[in-house]
């Protein structure tokens, strides 16, 4: 975390007796004035999962869909599966786990009722961007029954300049489009649990009947941490800078290996492994480096998180061991 909100959080820790009431405004107010929205078009969760689950719940109805790629973060399909929503998961490239926008819109077409598009950007697993062009053309252009929940965990990772954040489709008025952020990775705050929403007040309004209250699930330390990260830009740019080296670092040593890769945009890359990955996470893991879950349906790949260049470089140099064993 930022040096500023790591002391924030610990001067924090005497008042915790209490809930952060009193401390959630300026929070909202500088997250708003970052987004370029009011303050009421902000919604705060204990991360950005709890967004997930009351954004989908808040507009379940036994009729509605949910739209998803075949290869995405799971947690939309799974709070989906919950309240019993049909789930429509659009196919996705064997090569390089793509998918077409065309086909997203199809999946909407042919569906009587409502659908919702839930839509990582950069997506999780791949650490690839959806085209925002094509996303923006269509949210202009859908029906009305169209909601599209647009996840930007890892937005502020990305290099790529056909990328821009969807924030700018709800400050000028778009109201059928729901923005989930976190705090968890840029901001290196994931034990903290602060998340939020992005959206249209009245919109908002409905989904907050749906979440935990959010002053009651957010912790002091996290809403201190929060309001003292927003105000040290700074941190971020040092954030950013250091996940862009440690990836640079790995990518180098994945070309030394030959294995392929997707072109990262994220604080993980997605990569092909020589061996299954349970074999691999077993001879990693003996390494003192911890693998992820797998991701079917794509398997012989694996998602490395990104560390400190510093992890990175004992990373690459367990992987150049390994093959020198002929262990990979």
């Amino acid at each position: 975390m930022a040096p500023s909100a790591q002391r924030a959080a610990a001067a924090s820790i005497p008042h915790s007796n209490r809930y952060p009431f009193a401390h959630l405004g300026k929070l909202q107010s500088l997250v708003a004035t970052h987004h370029k929205v009011p303050s009421e078009s902000i919604l705060f969760t204990p991360g950005s999962s709890d967004a997930i689950r009351a954004s989908v719940l808040a507009h379940a109805t036994p009729d509605t869909q949910l739209v998803i790629p075949e290869l995405t973060y799971g947690d939309g399909a799974l709070y989906a599966g919950f309240y019993d929503l049909a789930i429509r998961k659009v196919p996705s490239s064997r090569e390089d786990w793509s998918f077409k926008i065309s086909d997203m819109k199809q999946a909407v077409a042919d569906h009587a009722g409502p659908s919702i598009v839930y839509l990582v950007n950069p997506n999780n697993p791949t650490s690839t961007i959806i085209s925002s062009d094509e996303l923006e053309a269509w949210v202009n252009d859908s029906r009305d029954d169209t909601l599209f929940i647009i996840d930007e965990a890892y937005a502020e990772f990305v290099n790529d300049p056909a990328f821009r954040s969807a924030d700018h489709l709800i400050a000028g008025g778009a109201k059928n489009v729901l923005l989930l952020k976190t705090f968890s990775k840029i901001h290196a705050m994931a034990g903290l649990r602060v998340g939020y929403a992005v959206g249209d007040i009245d919109r908002l309004e409905h989904v907050s009947h749906y979440v935990e209250d959010d002053a009651m699930t957010l912790s002091y330390p996290g809403v201190m941490a929060a309001t003292a990260s927003m105000q040290s830009p700074e941190f971020l740019v040092h954030s950013k800078q250091s996940n862009d080296e440690a990836r640079a670092i790995f990518t180098a040593t994945l070309d030394e290996l030959g294995w392929e890769y997707l072109p990262g945009q994220t604080n993980f890359v997605f990569h092909r492994i020589s061996r299954p990955l349970k074999e691999f996470q077993t001879a990693m893991k003996e390494r003192h480096v911890l693998i992820g879950r797998a991701f079917p349906p794509a398997d012989g790949w694996c998602r490395m998180s990104l560390g400190t260049p510093e992890e990175m470089h004992y990373v690459a140099a367990v992987l150049r061991e390994m093959k020198a064993k002929g262990v990979v």
